[in-house]
């Protein structure tokens, strides 16, 4: 199917559920902005019919909906019937216009027992004399809704004054048999009739779903000021405060001191924006979740193409903040200028903004709600601050615990960021008793484990993180549901 045929089914749509007016407009949040309930229902309906299906199930459509909303709604529903498509819905206390819209009625008492299928016949009228030919039951009154009068003359109170069951009743019927030989007649394919398969469980191949999906969440975020631009204000005022109070620490590199400085000054930023980065995603993640699960039951799409999608529509993102936050930092800390290490300090800023990301989402996905998110998350914030070899070097951690060092993913990035701003440099350095001397080179290998040649490896584990948070993200997405009814 063409491009042009795919947009003029979905115009086709939108005509058909009136919502042409909204064109562009945004869904917003219910009860807090974008689309009212009225117009969010049809939205939903449109949703359903996309997939062009034969028959479409509704629980309510006019539940929690005004007179005039409700027969918006319901307009809509007929104009979908009289495109040949098939509605089978609940509903609540419908009104006059509402019921008498229905071409059929399938009726039930109290206990699931039918007690009337078939049509529903001009103004309710098949219905009215059906229930009517039962002795004792009252006729129903001058402009009387026939919704509320076949509940009334069938409850359980009227079957007990007519000594009538309202169920056997419609198993006598000549009713019951006309429908029982049609459901028969249907029942039985001829033999020229082959069975319904499809190659592929989605209309399209993992590729153009997640394309789809990242235009989608491109256009969300881009939609979405409250998450970007204050992300990107807070790097900002982050970058410059941090850059003021540690001014000029790069460039000291005469003492132990200098050192300890300059590693604080990366590892107070690392934890305060990355952190940052794990919180502020998680409530976005947990409502682009939920609205997912609506769109992968209608069969829009699988859960790793959404997955990756919300996974890469971060690049960019975190690349601006990356060179924000590089770019000012750098310069206020007077670290060295030469290409290799300004870029290896963005490589590493880059990749420990995107795992901090990908960790806040990956705990999004295996819990409930944003509100839970954050309660799994704190616990490893402390054991990432207390691992990352800053306030206790990792030779001196016990044995016992020196392995989550290495499973420590902050550990990682403190060692990159440290090791190749000055894990080169073999000038002389004053160490903290003011007498002995040593160079820059041995000093973090002897005192932090820290070797140049070793830098490699570092990026590749800074990586392996993101990876590894992604993949798990993707995961739970694909196998855990929170959906609650």
């Amino acid at each position: 199917m063409s491009m042009m045929t795919l947009k003029g089914f979905v115009e086709e749509v939108m005509e058909l559920v009136e919502l042409n007016p909204l064109s562009g407009a945004l869904v917003g949040l219910p009860g807090v902005n974008g689309l009212s309930t009225e117009q969010r229902k049809r939205l939903t309906i449109a949703a359903e019919l996309v997939a062009n299906p034969s028959i479409v199930f509704m629980d309510e459509p006019t539940s929690g909906l005004d007179a005039r909303s409700a027969a918006i709604v319901m307009r809509t529903v007929r104009n979908i019937v009289n495109t040949g498509r098939t509605i089978v819905c609940t509903i609540h206390q419908p009104s006059i216009d509402i019921f008498e819209s229905f071409d059929e009625l399938l009726f039930m008492k109290r206990g699931g027992q039918l007690i009337y299928a078939g049509p529903l016949g001009s103004k309710s009228r098949n219905l009215v004399e059906f229930f009517q030919a039962v002795p004792g039951v009252p006729k129903i009154r001058d402009g009387y809704n026939p919704a509320a009068w076949m509940l009334d003359v069938t409850s359980t109170q009227m079957e007990q004054i007519l000594g009538v069951d309202f169920a056997e009743y419609y198993r006598q019927s000549k009713l019951f048999l006309q429908t029982k030989e049609i459901v028969e007649a249907l029942s039985k394919p001829n033999s020229e009739v082959k069975e319904l398969t499809f190659s592929t469980k989605y209309a399209q191949p993992f590729c153009a779903q997640f394309i789809a999906c990242l235009w989608k969440q491109n256009l969300s975020y881009w939609r979405n000021p409250q998450y970007t631009a204050v992300r990107f204000f807070y790097t900002v005022i982050i970058s410059l405060m941090f850059g003021t109070i540690c001014w000029k620490f790069g460039s000291r590199r005469e003492t132990q001191h200098d050192i300890f400085n300059a590693m604080g000054a990366m590892y107070a930023a690392v934890l305060f924006i990355g952190i940052t980065n794990a919180t502020s995603v998680q409530p976005v993640i947990s409502i682009e979740r939920f609205v997912s699960y609506r769109e992968r039951a209608a069969g829009m799409y699988s859960a790793l193409p959404f997955a990756f999608s919300l996974v890469t529509v971060e690049f960019p993102y975190i690349l601006v903040q990356s060179l924000v936050y590089g770019t000012i930092f750098y310069s206020l800390g007077s670290f060295e200028w030469t290409a290799v290490k300004f870029l290896w300090f963005l490589f590493f800023m880059y990749f420990t903004l995107l795992y901090f990301t990908f960790y806040g989402m990956m705990t999004t996905a295996i819990t409930p709600n944003h509100m839970v998110a954050p309660i799994i998350a704190a616990p490893f914030y402390t054991l990432w601050n207390l691992f990352c070899g800053f306030m206790i070097p990792r030779k001196l951690i016990p044995v016992w615990w020196r392995w989550y060092y290495w499973a420590n993913p902050v550990s990682w990035t403190l060692y990159g960021l440290l090791t190749s701003q000055f894990g080169d440099l073999d000038q002389p350095l004053l160490l903290a008793d003011g007498i002995r001397t040593t160079t820059v080179v041995a000093f973090l290998e002897e005192h932090f484990g820290f070797r140049h040649d070793f830098l490699g490896v570092v990026a590749t584990m800074v990586i392996g993180f993101c990876v590894l948070f992604a993949v798990v993200f993707a995961l739970a997405i694909r196998n855990l549901n929170f959906q609650r009814r």
